[in-house]
């Protein structure tokens, strides 16, 4: 890795300055404006630019280094982050393949536009692939309306990745990927974001009424369920960015919990809590249970970015890797909490807002249900697509 990246992108600074602010964006339900700011300021935006184009040019794998380096101190920073960092990628590993019809996207990336992903919509379970929004064609370009949720990056983002069904198209029904600008007429951003956990990324709902997106900023037309490389790559580093978000929330959950036994006494023991049997159990359990899912990530990572190909496999390898993570994470943490005692119920500890942020994980897609269904589909050689038949 580039010395200058890894001296200075994320500076052990710059990450207390992150740690001292999470709390207080959780509690006020309010975005990371100065952790974005320092973000930008630090070249983080550019991390996966290519350098030819002006950013950092780092690999998938180099990116969920710093993403998980990034998400022990501030998770909901790094969730929401994300969204940007994975269009960018996407762009840049088509640009690096040969394809270059999305380098618009990373010149205007490597200019300052931020880039934030609206895919989520309620009653659809298979993001990108297909969609409840509609997308009519009109001269110039495309007239959309929609209502996307989960649209994190809301008060920060001007360009606005998001997927829509073109019902009508010569051929049968098709899928349009298209990024909205913020300066477009006909949408608006509804104040949604009250939520559970990952509080500061403000994912507000976006309720888009007719707004018209011209050509240029159309990435893709897919046919409905349809998947290609553009596709593939965007589950590739969406996913492989949650998964290591959720992974360094495990890791701060893990430490926070050790440290805490360590010093934590009893009437019932002559020396501190680690002394104790069962709590050295429950952390072997967490240990163990960490153990397997670092050297998972970094290896779909790393096969990922150096172009091994697993060719139909691959969307199974993806979630399973985000699977396992999110998966893992939330176990860490409720085990953390567990030998926390009382103090984890407390809002003034870390663990509270740690357990509240890792459950999240478990409703990013894909979840669980899709997950089985991909990888046990792709292991018996069933086509994705392929609806179940019943008598």
């Amino acid at each position: 890795m580039d010395m200058m990246i890894e001296g200075g992108l994320l500076s052990d600074k710059l990450l207390q300055g992150f740690s001292t602010r999470v709390a207080t964006y959780d509690r006020e339900n309010r975005f990371f404006l100065e952790d974005f700011e320092d973000l930008k300021n630090a070249g983080y935006l550019t991390i996966s630019i290519p350098k030819e184009l002006g950013g950092q040019g780092l690999s998938l794998a180099d990116v969920c280094r710093w993403q998980r380096r990034l998400a022990y101190h501030a998770p909901a920073t790094a969730l929401g982050i994300n969204m940007h960092v994975y269009w960018v990628g996407l762009a840049a590993d088509l640009w690096r393949a040969g394809d270059k019809s999305l380098e618009w996207m990373l010149r205007e990336a490597a200019a300052g536009e931020v880039f934030a992903a609206g895919h989520g919509e309620r009653g659809n379970d298979i993001p990108l692939l297909l969609s409840t929004a509609k997308a009519e064609r009109v001269d110039g370009g495309f007239r959309l309306s929609a209502h996307k949720m989960f649209g994190s990056l809301a008060p920060v983002w001007t360009r606005y990745g998001l997927h829509a069904l073109w019902a009508d198209a010569e051929g049968g029904p098709r899928v349009v990927h298209a990024f909205m600008p913020r300066d477009t007429k006909g949408y608006r951003i509804v104040e949604t974001w009250d939520t559970l956990g990952m509080r500061g990324t403000r994912s507000d709902d976006v309720v888009i009424e007719g707004a018209f997106v011209p050509d240029k900023y159309v990435a893709r037309i897919l046919p409905a369920g349809g998947a290609d490389a553009f596709i593939v790559t965007a589950f590739a580093w969406a996913l492989m960015g949650f998964a290591n978000v959720y992974y360094g929330v495990a890791q701060r959950a893990f430490d926070l919990a050790v440290g805490a036994v360590k010093t934590k006494k009893s009437m019932a023991v002559t020396r501190t809590m680690a002394y104790h049997p069962e709590v050295q159990h429950v952390v072997a359990e967490m240990n163990l249970c960490m153990d397997s899912v670092g050297p998972h990530l970094d290896h779909v990572a790393r096969e990922w970015s150096d172009g091994v190909d697993h060719g139909a496999t691959w969307p199974a390898r993806i979630v399973s890797a985000k699977h396992h993570a999110v998966e893992a994470c939330w176990k860490v943490v409720d085990l953390a909490m567990e030998i926390s005692g009382g103090a984890g119920m407390y809002k003034t500890n870390e663990l509270e807002r740690l357990f509240r942020d890792a459950r999240c994980g478990r409703f990013h897609p894909a979840n669980s249900m899709l997950v089985h269904e991909i990888v046990g589909k792709t292991a018996l050689g069933i086509d994705l697509g392929e609806q179940p038949r019943w008598g």
